[in-house]
């Protein structure tokens, strides 16, 4: 029980050490070198990878050749020299995974911007808002169906359009929004730190209907079927009705649902800040094997060549089969790793806390290569 109270503490002591580093500046009228920030996942597209540094940067790489497509493209946010000192800029950091399209790359800032950036040259195509800030924002954007949306700090729920950047909606929560939204047809879901999922209807913004559970909601959403999956600070998972969001099930944790479960032959896997993978029938909630794999889980586990794949905080990747109940070591980066996993073509792309992109091969546990993402 202590090590367990121990590693929350921990956990959320980090997180606070994280914003509050963001935010404060030592007063100074000399130049600081930026500190690498932030935790940001790998988007995969049309045979690139898409990520922001721990300095600030949107990077894209060549999967094959590992090379750049582009320079890095550096986002920086201007602040006050105050005592007297010129106006200085600082490093953004990024929280968010990327969101690619064919012609564009969407990444959030925690200076309260969103940027579009050209896949081709690295050209910035707009930003919003174009003038001042939004409040931080820490999830990613997602864009579906010609918009492309957003959660910040200030509580609400923004709706652009994906081509122009010209605001169409907003929704507003009673809470922080931190996590990364999910859209399934023409309906988007976004948890809150009011406590609350919501569920939006895509051409408007407007609720179809919400579920209150009893802790902030950072995890984005996994909608299978006719159900939704979401975990909460409650150190519940809930799975609610995509109609009319009632209650079917719930587990409980002992502690924070932080990230998006996933779904694999009619079992849910969903990892804890406890360190453990629940592994849950999908129709009733039934425990079907739990993981001990020692480590907080932050990290979205992923499918791929078949395996059911998680990487703990601590830097282990793990293969991991519920109907066996068994567990195997596929990897041991001795790296911290924050960001959620991505896959492609057998290979997993894990971001470390160290700035290092790594290439796992799913089958083997091999790196087949590792790259430090700033180029400085």
């Amino acid at each position: 029980m202590l090590k367990k109270r121990t590693i929350a503490k921990m956990l959320l002591l980090a997180v606070l050490l994280f914003v509050l580093a963001s935010g404060l500046a030592i007063p100074t009228c000399s130049p600081a070198k930026s500190i690498p920030r932030g935790w940001s996942g790998v988007a995969v597209s049309d045979g690139a990878l898409f990520l922001g540094s721990m300095g600030g940067k949107l990077v894209a790489i060549d999967k094959s050749t590992q090379q750049r497509l582009w320079p890095d493209v550096p986002f920086e946010k201007k602040q006050s020299g105050g005592f007297g000192c010129a106006q200085t800029t600082a490093a953004v950091a990024i929280y968010g995974t990327p969101a690619a399209t064919s012609e564009l790359v969407y990444i959030t800032g925690y200076n309260g911007k969103l940027y579009a950036v050209n896949t081709e040259t690295g050209a910035l195509r707009w930003v919003y808002p174009r003038e001042d800030e939004l409040e931080p924002i820490v999830g990613g954007p997602v864009a579906a169906g010609g918009k492309v949306y957003f959660g910040s700090s200030d509580g609400k729920l923004y709706a652009l359009d994906a081509a122009t950047g010209d605001r169409l909606w907003i929704f507003e929560s009673e809470g922080k929004i931190w996590g990364t939204p999910d859209v399934n047809g023409d309906t988007l879901y976004i948890g809150s730190f009011d406590k609350k999922l919501y569920a939006l209807n895509v051409a408007d913004g407007s609720l179809k209907w919400q579920f209150e559970t009893k802790g902030a909601i950072v995890a984005t959403p996994l909608v299978y079927d006719d159900t939704v999956y979401v975990g909460s600070f409650d150190r519940y998972l809930y799975a609610l009705s995509e109609k009319d969001g009632s209650l079917r099930w719930k587990y409980q944790a002992n502690n924070w649902f932080w990230s998006c479960p996933l779904i694999d032959d009619g079992i849910i896997y969903a990892g804890s800040v406890d360190g453990k993978v629940y592994a849950l029938r999908v129709e009733n909630g039934e425990k079907v094997a739990v993981f001990d794999l020692e480590s907080p889980i932050s990290c979205s586990p992923v499918l791929v060549a078949g395996k059911v794949l998680v990487t703990v905080e601590a830097g282990q990747v793990y293969s991991l089969d519920a109907d066996a109940g068994q567990k195997k070591p596929l990897a041991n980066l001795e790296d911290k790793v924050f960001a959620p996993l991505a896959a492609s073509d057998g290979v997993i792309y894990i971001h470390s806390a160290k700035d290092v992109l790594y290439a796992v091969d799913a089958r083997s546990g091999a790196t087949l290569w590792s790259l430090e993402v700033e180029s400085e």
